[in-house]
């Protein structure tokens, strides 16, 4: 399993890395899942994540994430927050981070 847990440590930090710079965006660095929470300068994480996959597109790409709520027991946490996992190859992140960053940035110049 050494094999399997650098390259998930790998793909970890690559994700970390791209997100924390990343104005308005907070994130801890998850110590043992293959998945980060963060939040996001949103205010409804369920309509950015739709706009996300419908209207929203660079170099004919976008990127799906997970609504955080989805994930609490009490429905008005995570309102502001997404899921991420990290299970595709590094190269294949550092693309997702580069079009996610675009689309949030694009998404807050029309939608606040």
């Amino acid at each position: 399993f050494d094999g399997i847990r650098a390259e998930y440590d790998r793909r970890r930090n690559v994700l970390y890395d791209g997100l924390k710079d990343i104005p308005g965006v907070v994130i801890r660095k998850p110590q043992g899942a293959f998945y980060v929470i963060i939040r996001l300068p949103v205010k409804d994480i369920e309509h950015f994540a739709v706009w996300l996959l419908s209207e929203f597109s660079l170099d004919g790409k976008t990127v799906m994430i997970a609504p955080a709520p989805g994930f609490y027991s009490t429905p008005s946490l995570g309102t502001d927050e997404a899921r991420i996992a990290y299970v595709i190859n590094e190269h294949d992140l550092r693309e997702a981070v580069r079009v996610f960053k675009a689309g949030l940035e694009s998404y807050k110049a029309v939608h606040g």
